[in-house]
């Protein structure tokens, strides 16, 4: 290993010098440790890579990934709880989960089964969860907003600087299902959302999948589709479904042009639910027709919230994180970030008439 780069919670970024076996092997790559799994790498020491994200030039995940520090390896874990994640694979983390007797919040959770009308914005994608979180501090500053975050994209939440870098916005994260590393640990999503409500006492909750996500360009075949099974998890819990679709006036995909079709089918056929379907009031003309028409079938059962968010962009702006979609800012894509922020808008708009964070 050639060097440091830099560190986040749970990460380590190195350089490191490839030990070429074919000519077109690159010399030095950026490579990721999660020191709780794998030890932390200092320079000098030899380390295992799985190169298979850099191979197919994955956008999101272009990291060479540590394996193992073959000459230093890590303390055997010592976690009290019996829940295990990333389950049968060589690298399974073992983790105390929110509601199980170790945990100090069993006393709260073991009888907890409803959300007690919190409201829930589910997004698809993890690049939403900052817009979310702006709009919705703009309507309730200090409301305490908790990140469930499923596994539909990266498994380790240290592997979003994201999280890292919103910080005191957040009231905690859980990871649900095969998701780790969050705050609190829970098995799926409905757990995930009573850890929110009850352990980490949220007023309000953002669920979307970590980073990255998984579409084979068919109709059916993305993770996404998870967010429609959310909305359904929030509704059987007694909380409050926020639906934030996903919008672009700039990705270059027919497919995800306007209304994204993962939003049209996550919405509307996984959700059963009736859910708040939450589009900027003020988008451009020329992408506000097309958005409203492909909402308009969802509606009913949801029902289709239009909400200002263009004064959104200074929240926006401020946010200590860089915001980004699919390699756009916010320059590049203002529709899809302020449609999320509007959600998060709506969402906490309850809380503020209720006097939460003021």
């Amino acid at each position: 290993m050639a060097a440091v780069r830099r560190e986040w919670r749970g990460s380590r970024e190195l350089d490191v010098t490839v030990e070429a076996r074919r000519r077109e092997d690159p010399a030095t790559v950026r490579a990721l440790a999660y020191p709780a799994l794998v030890g932390a790498p200092e320079p000098g020491d030899r380390v295992l890579l799985n190169l298979n994200a850099l191979a197919l030039g994955l956008g999101t995940g272009g990291y060479a990934l540590v394996v193992a520090v073959p000459d230093r390896l890590p303390d055997d874990v010592d976690v009290p709880g019996h829940v295990v994640k990333a389950r049968y694979t060589p690298l399974q983390a073992i983790v105390l989960a929110a509601d199980e007797e170790a945990s100090p919040l069993r006393g709260d959770l073991a009888g907890a089964t409803d959300l007690g009308g919190m409201p829930v914005v589910v997004a698809d994608l993890h690049s939403a969860l900052p817009a979310v979180v702006a709009g919705a501090l703009a309507a309730a500053p200090g409301a305490r907003i908790a990140y469930v975050m499923t596994d539909g994209g990266a498994l380790p939440a240290w592997f979003s600087r994201t999280l890292d870098g919103l910080g005191p916005l957040l009231a905690g994260t859980v990871t649900t299902g095969q998701a780790f590393g969050g705050d609190l640990e829970s098995t799926n999503v409905h757990s995930g959302l009573l850890a929110a409500r009850h352990g980490l006492r949220a007023d309000l909750a953002v669920v979307t999948q970590g980073p990255g996500n998984l579409g084979t360009g068919t109709s059916w075949g993305f993770s996404g589709v998870a967010a429609g099974e959310a909305v359904n998890a929030v509704a059987a819990l007694g909380g409050r479904p926020v639906a934030a679709p996903r919008i672009s006036g700039a990705d270059p995909r027919p497919r995800h042009r306007g209304v994204s079709h993962h939003s049209l089918t996550a919405f509307g056929r996984v959700a059963l639910a009736p859910a708040d379907l939450v589009v900027p009031a003020d988008l451009p003309a020329d992408l506000a027709g097309p958005v409203r028409a492909a909402l308009a079938p969802l509606c009913p059962p949801h029902t289709l919230v239009e909400v200002p968010a263009e004064d959104l962009a200074e929240a926006l702006a401020a946010l200590p994180v860089r915001l980004s979609t699919m390699g756009r800012g916010f320059a590049e894509d203002r529709a899809y970030f302020l449609a999320a922020a509007a959600a998060g808008r709506h969402a906490a708009s309850g809380l503020r008439q209720r006097g939460v964070g003021d």
